[in-house]
């Protein structure tokens, strides 16, 4: 078992935390040795004071077609760790609008008029898809799980004058998977990854088993709330302390034990 140290990045919107990745771009050396090799998920902590730029990101086909061989594209979710009364999330681009007039509509900065937005609250989902057109507003911490890709295009940035990505971005818009943005679930699974929240109350113990996939075999805890709660590990005697926004990597073999009151999501790849 490995707790994680973040990377922090920050941003004119706020700032990121790398708190899992052996991404090239923000790859933590003890996780890439603990793994074994590249682990196929990144997962993040998004602090945004400011709304970011209205952003999509392109699927495996779209990743290799566009930026070569050995790209992969970036299927993703957030789960809302906190937001303000009125926060609000870009999740999608409205339907019958041609490329054309989109474009026209980001040269001339009004795409506002074009884009569904949500309100968010803590303990909400949302799952981003590759293609899916979203962004995040002000007032929000959110945990991200992705692919271990950092392939974005920028289709508009509110006037703030960054470069956008307006032929790429449009290319590889999709709709057909998003789903509407509720409280999470309990279980969550897509392609690429699955999503467990576990209530503890006293205690829980899991075994991480393997298929022989190497790396993507790790699995990583990320610790949501606690309430004088500890982990251990099999042969240890007396727990750590576990503290909120924590991620716990374990490898195929170990078994650990939460002891306490604590929420937890359980992260792993496919």
């Amino acid at each position: 078992m490995l707790k994680l140290n973040p990377i922090k990045s920050d941003k004119i919107w706020g700032y990121e935390l790398w708190i899992a990745s052996t991404h090239p771009n923000g790859c933590q050396k003890e996780f890439m040795d603990f793994c074994g090799g590249e682990y196929p998920l990144l997962v993040k902590v998004i602090q945004a004071d400011d709304t970011l730029s209205i952003q999509v990101h392109p699927d495996d086909d779209w990743a290799v077609k566009l930026e070569g061989p050995g790209n992969r594209g970036k299927t993703e979710c957030w789960y809302v760790l906190d937001a303000a009364p009125d926060a609000k999330l870009v999740y999608g681009i409205k339907e019958g609008y041609s490329n054309e007039v989109l474009a026209k509509a980001i040269t001339e900065n009004n795409l506002e008029q074009y884009l569904d937005f949500v309100n968010v609250k803590p303990g909400d989902f949302v799952y981003i898809p590759a293609g899916t057109v979203h962004a995040i507003g002000g007032g929000l911490r959110l945990m991200e799980v992705q692919q271990s890709c950092d392939l974005t295009y920028r289709l508009y940035d509110w006037g703030r004058g960054r470069e956008v990505h307006i032929e790429k971005g449009l290319a590889v818009i999709k709709r057909e998977e998003m789903q509407p943005v509720a409280p999470f679930p309990g279980i969550f699974e897509c392609k690429y990854f699955s999503i467990e929240r576990i209530d503890v109350k006293g205690g829980w113990s899991m075994y991480c088993s393997g298929d022989d996939k190497g790396a993507a075999d790790v699995q990583l805890l990320y610790i949501l709330s606690e309430d004088k709660a500890v982990i251990r590990g099999a042969g240890e005697q007396i727990g750590k302390k576990i503290l909120a926004e924590e991620i716990y990597a374990v490898k195929p073999g170990e078994k650990i034990t939460v002891e306490g009151r604590a929420s937890i999501l359980r992260i792993r790849a496919k």
